[in-house]
């Protein structure tokens, strides 16, 4: 599915939520200041797809950043957007780094795509360094009532039409809103990485709530 819609992505990513996930982006890079700012740190983004947080999290960054996803026509099309960052073909759920390996991880848009969400979690926690931050980037449950039911409407309706035109993989935009209807809420994911040993967990929400920035350290 996401081979298929690999050429597709990024116009559709940036169609889709009107340049908003670009915004998204920069507030992840902000939050990890302090470790891209460290000549000798090393920051993995996980379920990097075509790249896109990896390119902004090593903008004017002294840090090392590596990129992995299982899919390699996404990567293929990261590697000619970046070729001086890494990206390596891996599964998420068994990392292909060793224990206490960096400083910072992050995923966006592909914790809701593992098939396991808690292990997941256990799996970034076990290559982070002990006071490593995980950074996690994910549609979410949108808090506010009215602009809750419009948004569902446009995620269930009219957003699996247009990037099943544009794309010509229309059961990838209906896996979409599916597998956000199923990914915890905000509170819920907050309590997940406590479950899974992380430390000062925070969340905020992002364009009312249709994603949340998720936070937490190594302990």
């Amino acid at each position: 599915m996401f081979s298929g819609i690999a050429g597709r992505y990024d116009l559709l990513n940036h169609l889709l939520s009107m340049n908003i996930d670009k915004r998204w982006r920069r507030k992840v890079r902000r939050l990890l200041d302090q470790e891209l700012a460290k000549p000798d740190a090393v920051v993995l983004d996980v379920a990097c797809g075509t790249g896109d947080l990896s390119i902004e999290l090593q903008r004017d960054a002294t840090a090392r950043v590596i990129g992995t996803d299982f899919c390699r026509p996404m990567l293929s099309v990261a590697q000619e957007k970046a070729a001086a960052i890494p990206f390596i073909e891996g599964d998420a759920m068994n990392l292909s780094f060793a224990d206490n390996s960096f400083d910072a991880a992050t995923i966006a848009f592909g914790l809701r795509n593992l098939s396991n969400f808690r292990d997941g979690l256990k799996e970034l926690h076990r290559v982070l360094k002990p006071g490593g931050r995980l950074v996690v980037l994910e549609f979410s449950s949108p808090v506010v009532p009215g602009f809750r039911g419009l948004f569902n409407f446009y995620f269930a309706n009219i957003l699996p039409r247009i990037g099943g035109l544009v794309s010509g993989e229309r059961g990838a935009y209906e896996y979409l809103p599916d597998s956000v209807s199923k990914f915890p809420n905000q509170k819920n994911l907050a309590k997940l990485f406590e479950e899974t040993g992380f430390a000062k967990v925070e969340y905020s929400n992002l364009t009312g709530g249709i994603a949340a920035i998720h936070t937490g350290i190594k302990s």
